[in-house]
């Protein structure tokens, strides 16, 4: 059984199709499609409340697309929306989108996984979940763990079992990052744990400005990647193995996959601007997540029974 993502390049977005996917149980191809331009994808919101589709608004559409025995079409944001409604309905099977498809008609969707921070109406199409979908599984982990020990040149069974990881991302538009807030933040964590005895790591991000790089560097970590240095990815093995794990509250991705995986108890250092925006409840919900892991089991289950995938 195959599935058909619809991707508009964003890796955010198509990593959470494919999450989606894999969570069906199904394989999947994965085409890019693309609205010929802003036009076409305003257009598309008058068309699809009037109820009309077209493949006309975009690029990337072919006859092979409704050609290729396909039991579902998934795709995740508003640049695949109208574009998964309207190659399913050529196709004559479900859509099933994530994140809530504001301004289209919701309840022509057979399956729409919403995250909480969407405020989602209900419905009974609609499945709300905590965080965004996560594309990793546990040999992903696995395999993060031993290129971890690997590149510290320690045995596995030498790893503190008791760790805290910091991960550092950079500011965006719902959010800032300071050097002075950098410093106060890993002060903070540094007077809770290392009188504990406990390891203290830390990553950095391409998006972690210089000057607050400068800050975590002049911290005496136990582990420390400065990715303005070294690009080698150590999350995987913080998610695994940290008792305590410190992300940037603009991090949802991140946030996402810390609240879904692993054993820490998750702390958001907010960094992100006043007001009551949704980034902000995407926050607060995994602040309050703490150490609890999000199952997810129903919600594909109930996803599954929507989108007559056995």
């Amino acid at each position: 059984m195959k599935v058909l993502i619809l991707t508009d390049g964003k890796a955010g977005h198509e990593n959470q199709s494919k999450a989606f996917a894999r969570a069906l149980g199904t394989e999947f191809d994965i085409r890019p499609i693309r609205f010929r331009s802003r036009a076409a994808k305003a257009v598309s919101y008058l068309l699809d409340n009037i109820g009309v589709r077209t493949s006309s608004l975009f690029d990337g559409f072919t006859d092979e697309l409704t050609k290729s025995g396909y039991k579902a079409v998934i795709g995740t944001g508003s640049g695949t929306f109208y574009a998964v409604k309207t190659i399913a309905g050529k196709l004559g099977v479900p859509c099933g989108v994530v994140l809530l498809p504001r301004g289209y008609r919701i309840k022509q969707f057979d399956c729409v996984l919403a995250p909480s921070f969407d405020n989602p109406p209900s419905a009974p199409n609609i499945i709300e979940i905590p965080v965004n979908l996560v594309a990793a599984d546990e040999k992903f982990y696995e395999a993060g763990v031993k290129d971890f020990c690997e590149k510290r040149n320690i045995n596995p069974g030498s790893i503190a079992q008791d760790a805290v990881a910091v991960i550092v991302g950079g500011p965006n538009k719902c959010s800032t990052m300071t050097p002075e807030w950098m410093r106060s933040q890993l002060e903070d964590i540094f007077a809770v744990h290392k009188p504990a005895g406990r390891e203290i790591w830390v990553t950095t991000s391409r998006r972690t400005p210089p000057e607050v790089e400068a800050v975590v560097d002049s911290f005496p970590f136990d582990y420390k990647l400065l990715y303005s240095k070294d690009h080698f990815n150590p999350i995987p093995a913080f998610v695994s193995l940290a008792s305590h794990l410190y992300v940037s509250a603009e991090s949802t991705g991140m946030l996402s996959e810390a609240c879904s995986f692993g054993k820490a108890e998750v702390h958001v250092m907010d960094n992100l601007n006043p007001g009551p925006h949704k980034f902000r409840r995407f926050a607060e919900g995994c602040a309050r997540l703490g150490a609890k892991k999000v199952d997810l089991k129903k919600s594909f289950a109930a996803a599954k029974s929507l989108l007559r995938i056995d």
